[in-house]
């Protein structure tokens, strides 16, 4: 199962004005594991960001040598082709993208191309009449934001992808000490390559030991009996036991 947990920064709140993307970063998931394989761009927007400086910290200065996002529409396509990308109020970031890729000349939209899944609908369904924003999730969730003092995309994708872990399991944790960088977005920190490294490993198999494995197969048995012999796993089913009175145990 390969996810894709995804963040943009724009220079506004809606495409149909002309507002642009900014800023891309991807976390990739396989089976709920950070590969590594992130993908992270800044964009230049053809525009001035404005205002939206203030939340991203993303200067005109800083995106003036940046390519187009029409230089990397294609490797961005052929990396959410086929996963399931995670976002958090996703009608925004899909909106932005579908809007990015469309002036590219590509026809397809990513929800014909992906699964999409919002984590705010999700986060709203959990914790109803609760703040349903990134840092309120961190902090109902314990993920250290600490570090996020403007929005980034890449940064934000990585505390998304913490919180998603979390609300749907929370078999692994992202860390992010170390973070820093231009808008927020920084790079991986120490914690987060030795994470890396020990999510490398193979799974662990713990086996069950004689007493649980009898456990298992007296609670198998009582089933069948109640079920009248329907039980479908009679191969797991110890050789019935004849006691003293003749009942079988």
């Amino acid at each position: 199962m390969r996810q894709i947990v995804l963040d943009t920064e724009t220079t506004g709140l809606d495409h149909t004005l002309g507002h642009r993307i900014v800023e891309i970063g991807c976390v990739e998931l396989i089976h709920r594991r950070p590969t590594g394989n992130d993908f992270h761009r800044y964009v230049n927007p053809g525009r001035r960001v404005g205002d939206s400086v203030d939340i991203h910290g993303i200067s005109d200065d800083f995106l003036a040598d940046k390519p187009p996002f029409r230089a990397i529409a294609e490797e961005l396509w052929g990396y959410l082709e086929g996963a399931e990308l995670i976002i958090h109020n996703a009608a925004f970031d899909v909106g932005f993208l579908d809007n990015e890729f469309g002036l590219c000349g590509l026809p397809k939209r990513l929800a014909e191309a992906c699964e999409i899944t919002d984590t705010a609908m999700m986060a709203r369904k959990r914790h109803p009449g609760q703040k349903v924003n990134l840092d309120a999730l961190c902090s109902r969730y314990g993920v250290d934001n600490s570090h996020r003092d403007l929005h980034g995309a890449l940064l934000d994708a990585r505390l998304l992808a913490d919180v998603y872990l979390a609300m749907t399991g929370k078999q692994w944790t992202l860390s992010l000490d170390g973070l820093s960088g231009v808008g927020g977005g920084g790079s991986a920190g120490p914690r987060f390559a030795e994470l890396l490294g020990v999510l490398d490993a193979p799974l662990r198999v713990i086996e069950p030991d004689a007493g649980e494995m009898d456990r298992h197969q007296a609670r198998l048995a009582a089933i069948d009996r109640k079920s009248g012999g329907k039980l479908l796993w009679k191969a797991d089913l110890p050789s019935p036991t004849i006691a003293a009175d003749g009942a079988i145990r």
